[in-house]
């Protein structure tokens, strides 16, 4: 028997009509914290032992859910703990970058267990749609050779590109996917796949697969700062990601920085599409991020002469991210190569006071999470099950008769 003290959970509602909140409340408690007996459950979410009775019994056929063996308590009392089923459902994700694209499957935990990468052809998104739908299918037929029930399990389609989005087209700007912009991607995607298909920037992408298995997981406030080829923050913001009204809350990367006089937007100078134009790599090509991991961690003078810069960039991004939001923590993840988001981590510190320095702290201030290139990929994937499955705030008053 877990101690009650232990166990995180949202609460459920004992209300009539909220039983898709209540499982998803289940669902979230297990996840958290591992296998739950029924008597745990009902204490950790306040629910009456005859709806978690209920609940469980409609996890269990749903193949969502399943019993282990029978433990005893301090007391020698019998109860049997349910753990989730990873092969219960599955989602997948797209992400779409400048040049590349990557596609993954992942389970009901958020682990991946399919992936493939292709260069992005010419063509524009008319074309890069066609590209994106055959990978798409070929992730289907390897999820469906190793779990043939997966056919029937998929939760959905989730996308994730660089923002910000909805603003004018504008051709001459590298940094914005103009014609991707502009180009009907998510009812491209869901016409082809007849899959429910949703649409987030790469940032929000990153705090998703935060959320779900990363130093996000079972925090109700964190800010997550997407390093990649552009800079953006994911928001959680009351246990529940924030987009904003646009889809382009966290567009951080836009927020004009000063430095030696002249100012110009965060991701111009420290991102590693800055770093790439600072090396005088190709971002078109894949090869461009092996170049930056090897010189990296050759300790190459470019390297950390770009990297001093960036670094008090970054730095002062943390302190306004905290300074606005008032997170638990502040998080660097993306999909930079691995060795130079940890360099950049490092460079970070000292970090700049402010109102974050409290003694009482649990947490650090700034801690780094998942990075790599496919870390935004599995953030996508994992949005699916996020919204088939956590326990949101809508999701009551979407029920509630």
């Amino acid at each position: 028997m877990h101690d009650l003290r232990t166990i995180r959970a949202k609460s459920g509602t004992n209300q009539e009509g909220t039983s898709a909140h209540n499982r998803r409340v289940v669902i979230e408690a297990i996840r958290l914290n591992g296998p739950l007996s029924r008597a745990d459950l009902a204490r950790a979410t306040r629910l009456t032992k005859q709806t978690i009775s209920n609940l469980i019994e409609s996890l269990e056929a749903d193949g969502l859910v399943a019993s282990e063996d029978v433990v005893r308590g301090a007391r020698g009392q019998p109860s049997t703990p349910y753990r989730l089923v990873p092969e219960g459902a599955f989602s997948l994700g797209v992400q779409i970058d400048r040049h590349l694209t990557r596609v993954v499957a992942v389970d009901l935990m958020g682990r991946e267990v399919a992936r493939v990468v292709a260069n992005l052809p010419a063509g524009g998104p008319a074309e890069g749609s066609k590209l994106i739908l055959g990978l798409i299918e070929t992730v289907r037929r390897d999820l469906a050779a190793r779990f043939p029930d997966s056919v029937h399990r998929l939760a959905g389609l989730g996308v994730a590109m660089p923002g910000p989005f909805g603003l004018p087209p504008s051709d001459d700007d590298t940094w914005m996917m103009a014609q991707w912009q502009s180009f009907p991607l998510v009812e491209t995607l869901a016409a082809g796949t007849g899959l429910a298909t949703s649409l987030q920037n790469d940032a929000t992408a990153c705090a998703t697969a935060e959320r779900m298995n990363g130093s996000a997981d079972g925090l109700d406030h964190a800010v997550c700062i997407y390093f990649g080829y552009g800079i953006g923050a994911g928001l959680i913001l009351g246990g529940e990601l924030y987009t904003g009204s646009n889809r382009n809350a966290g567009e951080i990367g836009m927020v004009l920085f000063s430095r030696g006089g002249t100012q110009s937007p965060l991701e111009h100078r420290s991102s590693l599409a800055s770093l790439f134009q600072h090396l005088g790599l190709d971002s078109a090509t894949t090869e461009a991020y092996a170049d930056v991991e090897r010189l990296t961690l050759a300790d190459d003078p470019r390297i950390l002469d770009w990297l001093e810069g960036a670094a008090a960039d970054m730095r002062q991004a943390v302190h306004m991210v905290e300074t606005i939001f008032d997170p638990q923590t502040v998080i660097l993840s993306g999909s930079a190569p691995e060795p130079l988001a940890k360099r950049l981590f490092e460079a970070m510190f000292p970090l700049i006071p402010s109102n974050a320095d409290r003694p009482d702290r649990s947490l650090p201030r700034l801690q780094i999470g998942m990075v790599g290139p496919w870390a935004v990929a599995l953030g996508a994937a994992a949005e699916p099950i996020r919204r088939a499955f956590d326990p949101l705030f809508s999701a009551i008053l979407k029920e509630a008769p």
